[in-house]
């Protein structure tokens, strides 16, 4: 494993670390929905219908799974304004879903990087 631009191994305990606070990480947001939703969230979609046509493929009781479970992970916010007829509902990326940009970023590039390297070698 490479840390910065200086080569140097990891000690176990760092290597353990390291694996621990990415298995987290794809904990929070591994499967095949949740950084699709949070993009769609971040790039203006807010009602549920509307995250639903953006996330394509996505059912509703699957969509409704995955915002409860970013919810309680603190990367969405659920709004309710009563006020309306019929109660509008809302849900919005929250500030620490944001802090998500680089690493989104990074995984684009990467997979964009890897779809070049495959096609190439075959």
């Amino acid at each position: 494993m490479e840390q910065n631009s200086e080569k140097r191994a990891f000690t176990k305990i760092e290597c353990a670390d390291n694996l621990s606070a990415v298995e987290d990480a794809i904990y929070v947001l591994g499967g095949k929905w949740k950084l699709r939703i949070i993009v769609a969230l971040v790039s203006g979609y807010n009602r549920f219908n509307e995250i639903q046509r953006a996330v394509k493929g996505i059912s509703p009781r699957v969509l409704s799974n995955e915002l409860k479970a970013l919810e309680l992970n603190g990367l969405v916010k659920r709004t309710v304004d009563p006020e309306n007829f019929p109660v509008l509902v809302e849900y919005v990326a929250t500030d620490y879903a944001e802090t998500l940009k680089e690493l989104v970023s990074m995984l684009g590039n990467w997979g964009v990087n890897h779809k070049k390297r495959i096609t190439v070698n075959s």
